[in-house]
């Protein structure tokens, strides 16, 4: 289902992921989301893949999300899932362009805007000067947190380049620590590249990365705190968590850990994740939804991906714009 945000009428009744009618109930809350608009004051190009991207465009996609999500004023925030510059912006350009985005997404008018970075953002700025620009207040460079907008849900958004080769100093331990994870898990001499490797391996490349100990220890006192609390989770991370949701070589290095740890509890419902432009949706073997959003900066002129979602007691509904896929995520007994 394909909808417009403007054309946006309360359904009698909605099919759920399992096939089944859901009577519709008022939602508890709803948000806006977008991913991946990575753009630059450049000329069209395409992926490494041959996908054409439109850099230009994709400012354009998101001033209509803004203008949408305007008019519809019910959303209490909304959520950008990363790379919000191409990482093909000119240096000399990159402070100026991040903070042209950034004051796109300020026009919202609803609520905060909450941001998570991606490898893109990276490539244009270091941490300490990205983190301030998209107001994620953390110490020591972190970029996970996490908010409750009702009690009876939270949001957990983390650091997928916490291990990574981008973002940090050279020489700081975390930076040393993801080139000694490429160096034994990619054994081309491109670490961007992920020939020769084979299913999930290919996830070893740079332009993804991982979360370290202290999130991992930090993300299993949150699950914890929200157990105790009777909370639903829904997790963000600009890394897809689960192979069937997106393509291998987009994978978190760690998803399989995080993942565990997540299972180890039941209030987690639905990862949401951006990185994989094409998007993609699956339930893994615990019931969890996991939806991967499709790209801003692959949206043809005139066309758009954005959507929001309405969030209810028993399942969550994204309602997506042209290019994004709508898709109903109810919660089973299993989650």
């Amino acid at each position: 289902m394909k909808l417009s945000i403007e054309g946006h009428l309360e359904r009698d009744a909605m099919v759920s992921s399992n096939g089944l009618a859901t009577t519709t109930t008022q939602p508890r809350f709803s948000f806006g989301l977008i991913s991946d608009v990575q753009y630059a004051d450049i000329s069209d190009g395409r992926s490494f893949l041959g996908v054409p991207r439109y850099y230009r465009h994709s400012i354009l996609v998101l001033q209509r999300a803004v203008k949408e999500w305007n008019t519809y004023q019910k959303h209490m925030f909304v959520i950008n899932f990363g790379d919000i510059v191409d990482g093909f912006c000119p240096k000399d350009q990159s402070l100026d362009s991040v903070r042209k985005v950034v004051d796109e997404f300020e026009m919202f008018k609803g609520g905060p805007v909450y941001h998570m970075i991606g490898n893109h953002c990276l490539y244009n700025l270091p941490r300490s000067k990205l983190l301030p620009l998209l107001k994620i207040q953390t110490l020591d460079g972190r970029a996970y947190y996490d908010f409750s907008p009702v009690p009876e849900y939270r949001f957990v958004v983390l650091d997928a380049y916490d291990i990574s080769t981008i973002g940090w100093p050279q020489d700081h331990p975390k930076t040393l620590e993801a080139m000694k994870i490429l160096r034994e898990k990619n054994p081309n001499e491109d670490k961007n590249s992920p020939d020769n490797l084979e299913g999930p391996e290919r996830r070893f490349v740079m332009f993804n990365g991982a979360l370290g100990k202290e999130q991992m220890e930090w993300l299993d006192g949150v699950l914890l705190d929200a157990t105790k609390l009777k909370q639903k989770v829904i997790v963000c991370c600009h890394l897809p968590l689960d192979p069937g949701a997106a393509s291998k070589a987009t994978l978190l290095w760690n998803y399989d850990e995080v993942m565990n740890l997540i299972h180890r509890y039941n209030c987690v419902k639905a990862c949401l994740a951006g990185h994989d432009h094409k998007g993609g949706y699956s339930i893994d073997s615990h019931g969890i939804h996991h939806r991967v959003f499709e790209a801003a900066l692959e949206c043809p002129p005139g066309t758009n991906a954005f959507g929001y979602i309405d969030v209810y007691d028993d399942r969550i509904s994204l309602v997506g714009t042209d290019r994004m896929e709508s898709t109903d995520m109810t919660f089973g007994p299993l989650s």
